[in-house]
């Protein structure tokens, strides 16, 4: 018997120094060796908690189990009953918030909670290399629209084909897989990897239509029309802007478009793809989420010589993953804490040439639950760049929703739904992801297609037998 360790397993990963100049993917997989020593770890209890704690409600116990028994393939069964994207899942979930947030190994203050991000990934990756044959499952149970082939689109397409329905995904861009293709750079989602999840998709039956862009190349009256349900998942991918003075100088862009140039692109495989994007010497980046971490580790990438990450509040207020925060650090990104932008410096040529910036401190909590930054008076200070990239988050487009007003949208621009079932104000319409929730997590994306898939089936069901929608 394997003994049990105090501390998880470590993962390979490239070195710092060198990472830092390439897109290649940074960290590197367990061996299956490593995966058995993690998962012996496991205390396999009985109404495990990480199970509860998962969007999507893996048999974590069942797969890490099968992991430690040397069976990669039933371990694989498992996970598939639950999840079809874990490849993508092992690696940009934010497992220490949800399932090994509440492992209770890691309870004791004597063990670090399990690996499971690792394992799962572990596991995904020997699935996607193991030849497979696309399933014949008949699809006759009824025919459903899915607007977006992000996290949440994949999911309810995935479930539903999988229970005999014809699935149709349309996707605006030219490239299937959402924020999963165009948001998250290379070094910590490999496209091939993205791709090969798609593919299984695919397999399943279902049809992905690319340059499809709903309210202007189809309507959703057509799609209501064609289909005997349809689910709304595009996104939140419109940027948000601090409309601070001198933001149309050149060198300041919304981290939307900056990553969507390096990933969908492909700029990370400069030179065979030539793409334009900007590659600032001195860069500053705004915001303190995951995507603020992306872009400024692309922009190191890219060649910058000093990236400064500009938060308005502290470390530990940061809600980027700590994991991504302690990737950065190692390579270099700087940090200037409870600091916000005032205004965008330029030369007579309209170039950056830097940021004004005020410190801050924190007061009273805002509706949050977070201390309200205030700024301090007489405390401005200028950054040197050339470059300014704001990560501030991102809304709803709108291009659907002009189009089909018939669809209740909130104050805020995302779609109004019954959190319980998905169901929109029109009968035969169900939404989830972050239309629905404001910019979130793959995996809560992916459990609110879990929860329409269920539903979208169950409308169906009863509008056949009754012959009328319900």
């Amino acid at each position: 018997m394997v003994k049990r360790s105090y501390n998880k397993t470590p993962m390979a990963e490239q070195d710092p120094l060198v990472r830092s100049t390439n897109f290649k993917e940074v960290a590197l997989g367990y061996t299956l060796a490593e995966g058995r020593l993690e998962a012996s770890r496991c205390l396999q209890c009985k109404n495990a908690p990480c199970i509860q704690a998962c969007p999507v409600m893996i048999d974590i116990p069942g797969f890490i189990k099968a992991v430690n028994e040397n069976d990669l393939n039933l371990a694989y069964q498992v996970i598939n009953r639950y999840s079809n994207l874990p490849a993508i899942c092992g690696r940009v979930c934010p497992q220490e918030k949800q399932c090994e947030m509440v492992c209770r190994l890691g309870q004791s203050k004597k063990f670090e909670p399990v690996a499971i991000g690792k394992l799962e990934r572990l596991v995904a990756d020997w699935a996607l290399d193991q030849p497979t044959e696309p399933l014949t499952i008949p699809q006759d149970k009824g025919r459903v629209a899915v607007i977006g082939s992000g996290p949440s689109g994949l999911t309810v397409a995935g479930d539903l084909a999988k229970s005999g329905y014809q699935v149709t995904i349309f996707e605006a861009l030219h490239q299937a897989g959402g924020v999963l293709s165009y948001g998250i750079p290379e070094f910590r989602l490999p496209k091939a990897t993205v791709a090969k999840e798609i593919q299984k998709i695919i397999d399943l039956g279902v049809t992905i239509e690319t340059n499809v862009v709903v309210g202007k190349t189809i309507t959703m009256t057509e799609i209501m029309t064609d289909f005997d349900a349809c689910y709304v998942a595009v996104g939140a991918g419109t940027p948000h802007f601090m409309g601070i003075p001198g933001s149309a100088l050149k060198g300041v862009a919304a981290s939307s478009e900056f990553l969507t140039r390096i990933n969908l692109m492909h700029s990370y495989e400069f030179p065979q793809y030539d793409t334009p994007v900007k590659k600032g010497r001195h860069v500053v980046v705004i915001g303190g989420g995951n995507v603020a971490m992306d872009a400024a580790r692309s922009a190191k990438r890219l060649g910058a010589e000093r990236v400064t990450v500009v938060y308005r509040r502290s470390l530990a207020e940061l809600p980027a993953r700590e994991e991504e925060y302690h990737h950065s650090v190692e390579e270099g990104i700087e940090y200037s804490w409870l600091t916000n932008p005032t205004a965008y410096l330029g030369d007579e040529e309209g170039q950056l040439t830097g940021v004004k910036c005020v410190k801050m401190q924190l007061g009273e909590p805002d509706v949050s639950g977070r201390r309200r930054p205030e700024p301090i008076p007489g405390s401005e200070f200028v950054i040197p760049a050339d470059e300014a990239i704001e990560a501030i988050g991102q809304g709803a487009n709108k291009v659907l929703f002009e189009t089909y007003p018939e669809l209740a949208l909130s104050d805020r621009g995302y779609v109004e739904v019954n959190e319980d079932s998905c169901r929109t104000s029109v009968p035969g319409i169900f939404a989830g992801g972050d239309i629905v929730t404001g910019a979130a997590t793959v995996i809560l994306a992916m459990g609110a297609g879990k929860m329409a898939a269920k539903e979208i089936a169950e409308y169906i069901t009863a509008k056949k037998q009754t012959n009328q929608p319900v």
